[in-house]
C-alpha cells in the first residue's frame, strides 16, 4: 500500500526559515547564480547553521516519538543540485525530514493542497504573499535573536483575529473605530466568526494534543479585551478548538507577554505586533495587508 498524508500534520518549510543562509544568500546577491551554484556544491558538507523556525520544526518531528503524527515537507527553490545541502543539514542536526520539493526559482505553494498541508513558512515574503493570495495558509518568518532552550515540549501563540478567524471583526474595527467594534462584537457575541488561514493548522495541533497533551501548549495573545472577548472564546468553541491560554490584551504591546510566554513560534497579521525576541511569523492576510 502507498504511504499516506492523510491523517497526519503536514508543514511545509523553505529552507530560508529552517536554516540560517546569510552566507549563501550574499554570494547569490552579489556573485550571480552560477557562483552560488559552485559555493553551494563546494560547501556541501558544511551544515547551515539553525534559522528562526527551527526550534519550532525540530519539535514538532520530535512528536513523532509518540507515533506518526507530523511530516515536514520542504519546499524550496533550490534546484536539485543546490538543495542538496538543505537535507544533508536537516540530517546533521537530527531532524527527520525525508520529503522535498526543488523547483529552481520558481514559488513552491502551488503543490502545498497535492501533500494536503496546514502551513507554509518561508522567509520570502513574496512566495508567502502569493500562497496567501491564492487562499493558502503561509507566514513570513521575521529575523528573531530568540535562543533555543532544552525543553521538548512545544509552545504556539496566535494572534486571534485575521489569523485563526478572519478580518472581519477588523474590518469594522478599521472602518469604525474602538467603539463600533466593541458593540458590534456585543451585538454577535453568539454568532461564530468565520475561519482564519490558521484555523486548520490549530485542528490539527489539537488532534495531536489528545495524544501528547504534555508536549504542547497553545496560547491566543489578541488585543481583544473584554467584552469582546467573548466572542472570540464562542468562536473557538463552534469551531470545535481549544487553547491552553487566552491573553486578552486590549490594544497593550504584546511583547512583554511573549518575552514571558517564550513561545517556538507566534503567528500575527500586524508586523507592528511582532517582536525579535520570539520567533514571529507574519501571516499576511486580510484588511491590514491590503
Amino acid at each position: 500500500m502507498a504511504p499516506s498524508l492523510e491523517n497526519l500534520l503536514v508543514v511545509g518549510v523553505a529552507s530560508s526559515a529552517l536554516f540560517d543562509l546569510t552566507a549563501s544568500d550574499a554570494v547569490f546577491t552579489t556573485e550571480g547564480e552560477l557562483a552560488y551554484r559552485a559555493y553551494q556544491e563546494a560547501h556541501l558538507d558544511e551544515p547551515f547553521a539553525p534559522g528562526v523556525a527551527f526550534p519550532f520544526i525540530r519539535r514538532l518531528l520530535g512528536l513523532n516519538e509518540l507515533g506518526p503524527l507530523v511530516e515536514v515537507i520542504v519546499l524550496s527553490r533550490n534546484s536539485p543540485g543546490t538543495g542538496l545541502r538543505i537535507l544533508r543539514s536537516a540530517a546533521h542536526h537530527g531532524l527527520t525530514m525525508t520529503r522535498a520539493i526543488f523547483t529552481e526559482g520558481r514559488a513552491p505553494h502551488e503543490y502545498m493542497p497535492a501533500l494536503n498541508m496546514s502551513l507554509f513558512l518561508s522567509a520570502n515574503e513574496n512566495d508567502v504573499r502569493r500562497a496567501t493570495a491564492a487562499g493558502m495558509p503561509a507566514g513570513q518568518v521575521l529575523k528573531s535573536s530568540f535562543l533555543d532552550d532544552d525543553d521538548p515540549a512545544l509552545r504556539i501563540a496566535f494572534d486571534f483575529d485575521g489569523v485563526l478567524a478572519d478580518d472581519a471583526s477588523e474590518r469594522i474595527y478599521q472602518a469604525g473605530g474602538l467603539d463600533r467594534f466593541q458593540e458590534h462584537e456585543a451585538l454577535n457575541v453568539v454568532t461564530p466568526l468565520d475561519p482564519g488561514p490558521l484555523r486548520n493548522f490549530l485542528a490539527a495541533i489539537n488532534r495531536i494534543q489528545r495524544q501528547a497533551e504534555d508536549r504542547i501548549r497553545v496560547s491566543v495573545v489578541t488585543a481583544r479585551s473584554a467584552p469582546s472577548h467573548e466572542r472570540a472564546v464562542n468562536s473557538l468553541k463552534a469551531w470545535g478548538l481549544t487553547v491552553n491560554d487566552a491573553f486578552f490584551l486590549g490594544g497593550l504591546k504584546k511583547g512583554p507577554i511573549l518575552d514571558v510566554l517564550k513561545p517556538h513560534i507566534f503567528f500575527d497579521d500586524q508586523r507592528g505586533h511582532l517582536v525579535e525576541t520570539v520567533p514571529c511569523v507574519h501571516i499576511p492576510f486580510g484588511v491590514t495587508n491590503e
